[in-house]
């Protein structure tokens, strides 16, 4: 799938949650003024940071997929970080809103009515979301998409509240104890702070640049299992993510004889290697290094025609001594 065809779905996917969003939210809105339950009021807000979030979401989405210009070199993928952050901080500030509706209910001792119509209307809702965001996240993860994937866990967050709701609400209307409505959404409260945060972590850590051990974990497996001869070292790797696109950074030892076009091809077959192994548009800035006298001990080339001393032991790889700033050699006891 091309760059542009996943940044297109990913915007008419969210064009879907926007619309879902508000249709929802007229749909508890009407529960709650039909049963005037706290819960349900609560379920409501949470569906209208759902509606903000929802169209911030559409909007980073169709930001992100803006190809780079003068101004944006890199292009436009950070935004991305920038809805989901604030998206997590919604889900938080809905989650201290039903803390403080549920304790307040709590307090005043309120009267729910019309359970069963309630209990319907946002029973399909759960449904209704917990599709949606399956759809989210899943489309998301498949596209690296973050405002996607943040889309769906907020709706599946929904799904779950409402779930808890419905629960609650069913006891209130078997055993009529209404002080069970206020209990319950303190407790699915609490679970929307924890989603928050999540996403606030997760949209900070993009935004910062923060390792992402997956990728790198990939370069690794892929590396060690397609090695060439005359891969000597491989160290310095870092990798940058904005929006689909991945900016990969690395430091390739070469034998240092190689002429420039035969060093080049090197490098290409490491490109080529790295493009098939992710879906999703790759940049690479590649820094040639020369071997040094003591790459030797690891160099696995058999025919080199100017090796200096003997082949000790070959260097796997790992998550840790690719990311190291320094080459590396056989460490002497």
């Amino acid at each position: 799938m091309s760059n542009l065809n996943a940044s297109q779905k990913n915007i008419q996917v969210q064009k879907w949650v926007a619309a879902l969003s508000v249709f929802l939210l007229l749909v508890k809105l009407y529960a709650w003024y039909r049963t005037g339950s706290v819960a349900i009021l609560g379920d409501a807000l949470e569906t209208i940071i759902n509606v903000v979030a929802g169209f911030l979401g559409l909007y980073s989405l169709t930001l992100s997929a803006k190809p780079r210009d003068e101004d944006h070199p890199y292009g436009h993928g950070k935004i991305e970080y920038i809805s989901a952050g604030i998206e997590g901080t919604l889900i938080f500030i809905a989650g201290i809103s039903i803390i403080y509706e549920s304790i307040r209910s709590l307090l005043v001792d309120s009267e729910i009515t019309r359970l069963g119509t309630g209990l319907a209307l946002v029973s399909v809702s759960a449904v209704l979301n917990y599709i949606a965001g399956t759809v989210c996240i899943r489309i998301g993860k498949k596209n690296r998409s973050l405002a996607l994937v943040a889309s769906g866990k907020h709706l599946h967050s929904d799904a779950v509240t409402t779930v808890g709701i419905v629960v609650g609400l069913f006891f209130v209307y078997l055993t009529d104890y209404q002080w069970i409505d206020g209990v319950i959404a303190i407790l699915f409260s609490i679970w929307l702070l924890y989603t928050g945060v999540v996403i606030v972590r997760r949209s900070i850590a993009g935004i910062m640049d923060e390792r992402d051990l997956t990728l790198l974990q990939e370069v690794v497996k892929t590396a060690n299992a397609n090695r060439r001869a005359s891969w000597v070292d491989l160290h310095n790797v870092r990798f940058i993510k904005y929006g689909r696109v991945l900016h990969l950074d690395a430091h390739l030892t070469v034998p240092w004889y190689l002429n420039i076009r035969e060093a080049h091809d090197e490098v290409e077959a490491f490109h080529r290697l790295m493009r098939a192994r992710f879906d999703m548009p790759l940049e690479f800035f590649i820094h040639v290094d020369a071997c040094m006298e003591f790459s030797c001990p690891i160099c696995i080339k058999s025919d080199c025609p100017v090796r200096r001393h003997p082949f000790e032991k070959r260097i796997t790889w790992t998550l840790d001594n690719i990311t190291e700033d320094s080459k590396h050699r056989v460490e002497k006891g």
